[in-house]
């Protein structure tokens, strides 16, 4: 990562299958825990970039939904093998941003592959996906995988103190060829949530701290909303 001079570059969002850039006036610092070092930022987005997100899942999921659910499982287990390769990559990446020891990142990227590789299959639609700093990985793709498997869309908003192993996964999908829209990420706070909701997802599932659930399904009940609070 590289820093200009007014501090740590930010990272994006993941969008039809890109990077994808946002004008924002609030940002997060992204801090390695055992250093108080900034190391990157995230935007903090709302109704605009939510509406992009959702539109861009929107627009792939017919076709996606169209295909097998063996030909989405390859496409799963394609994912798996890139991250595999990448392991001890994505447990870097978790490490500064979390203070995880070197072990239970690895584990942490154990559970993804498990969860990307594994056979249970969800609801289709359009999900979204919040996640908090306790698994940004494994959280992410356990909530994820059994609805892709199931011909659903996705778009995730993982926690602004722990983003990058979520971002490195959308663009791994880029990588091993994914049809661009199926998996997007959105960078924020409370008011990305409100924007997903705002937005017509057909469902919102939280990975995290229950305290934090409790707020996220506040927003969605708001909203009118389904929600579930996934178990850690």
């Amino acid at each position: 990562m590289e820093f200009s001079p007014e501090g740590p570059k930010a990272i994006p969002l993941w969008i039809r299958g890109h990077a994808f850039l946002t004008v924002s006036d609030r940002f997060h610092d992204v801090v390695d825990p055992s250093t108080g070092e900034a190391l990157y930022r995230v935007p903090l987005c709302g109704a605009a970039e939510a509406a992009e997100a959702v539109a861009s899942a929107r627009n792939a999921q017919p076709g996606w939904a169209a295909l097998t659910v063996p030909a989405r499982q390859a496409a799963l287990a394609a994912l798996a093998v890139a991250l595999d390769r990448y392991s001890g990559h994505f447990a870097k990446l978790l490490r500064a941003e979390t203070g995880f020891a070197e072990d239970r990142a690895l584990a942490e990227v154990e559970a993804a592959l498990a969860a990307l590789r594994g056979g249970d299959v969800g609801e289709a639609g359009i999900v979204a996906i919040v996640v908090d700093a306790t698994r940004p990985l494994a959280g992410f793709a356990e909530a994820a995988a059994p609805a892709l498997r199931a011909g659903a869309t996705a778009v995730v908003k993982p926690s602004p103190r722990a983003p990058s192993a979520a971002f490195a996964l959308c663009e791994l999908s880029a990588r091993t060829e994914w049809p661009a829209g199926v998996l997007n990420l959105m960078q924020g706070d409370s008011a990305a949530i409100e924007g997903l909701c705002a937005a017509g997802i057909d469902r919102l599932v939280y990975c995290g701290n229950a305290a934090l659930g409790a707020d996220v399904g506040a927003i969605a009940a708001a909203a009118g909303t389904p929600y579930r609070m996934q178990a850690i």
